[in-house]
């Protein structure tokens, strides 16, 4: 097998560590980019070539990829939205965001994205590499959801997709057919500490993908982190989009969300489909 070059442009997270773990298992040579204030610098040691940048840098971006022969590039981890605002970009970055109308996630995104194939990029999905990081379809825990919490799950899923197709956010938070938190710049975790404030025991958490996007990029992610503040927070179920959800430390999450009582369970597409048009 030839060896090829991978590339991971790499944000906060286990993530972009699984990644290049995984794409050596296959053989492959990894070349990482992380960014100052976002990317841990210990994965250095999980890369063949490595460079750190500041966020806005698109130009140097490229040439590094370029120039160590990368054809597969993926994005892996998640970058602080709040930090990212202070972003200062070069001359390419700047000609990307002058052309934009908004500034949402998914079209300065889907931006980046066309830059980075206009070089001859081929960008992939990483979950690509590590399949078994996908949250599954079904119940996961030994706990149902109750008659109540599957009516805030009814009411809060088509909700969750016309928050998602507004490029908003990918978490919704609701309590007795009321939304109490909608996840903005400040990401999944402060969202939910905010919906447990505001909502009291027995939240409902809803994690979801953004309607028509780019699944390559910023797919929405879970893990032991999301159920302790859920635990916290005195939330009862969490329901994310099968499949499409990254699902980090699965095991020793499923075990604590035990503890606590608390419902998790994956929507699959028909589910999904069905949660939805039954709201219009």
């Amino acid at each position: 097998m030839n060896q090829e070059s991978i590339g991971i442009i790499a944000g906060s997270g286990q993530f972009p560590m699984l990644v290049a773990r995984a794409a050596r298992l296959e053989g492959h040579r990894v070349v990482m980019c992380g960014f100052q204030g976002h990317t841990d610098s210990a994965l250095e040691h999980e890369a063949d070539v490595w460079s750190m940048l500041h966020l806005g840098q698109l130009g140097r971006l490229i040439d590094f990829f370029v120039s160590a022969g990368v054809t597969r590039l993926c994005f892996a981890g998640a970058i602080s939205k709040p930090r990212a605002l202070d972003l200062r970009p070069d001359m390419r970055a700047a000609k990307v965001l002058f052309r934009l109308r908004s500034k949402g996630d998914d079209v300065l995104l889907r931006a980046v994205l066309a830059e980075l194939e206009s070089e001859g990029l081929v960008i992939v999905q990483a979950a690509e590499l590590v399949p078994g990081l996908r949250g599954p379809e079904g119940l996961l825990t030994r706990r149902q959801p109750s008659a109540e919490e599957w009516q805030d799950i009814r009411y809060g899923w088509p909700v969750a997709m016309q928050i998602g197709a507004l490029d908003i956010g990918q978490c919704l938070v609701v309590r007795r057919g009321m939304v109490v938190a909608v996840e903005g710049l400040e990401g999944t975790d402060a969202t939910l500490r905010r919906g447990g404030e505001l909502g009291g025991d027995g939240c409902v958490a809803l994690k979801f993908v953004k309607p028509g996007q780019d699944e390559r990029i910023d797919l929405p992610a879970l893990g032991l982190a999301t159920v302790r503040t859920l635990a916290q927070g005195g939330y009862t179920c969490l329901c994310y989009q099968a499949g499409n959800t990254l699902f980090f430390d699965r095991e020793e999450s499923i075990s604590l969300a035990d503890k606590h009582g608390i419902s998790i369970v994956g929507i699959g597409p028909a589910l999904s489909a069905e949660l939805t048009a039954a709201a219009e």
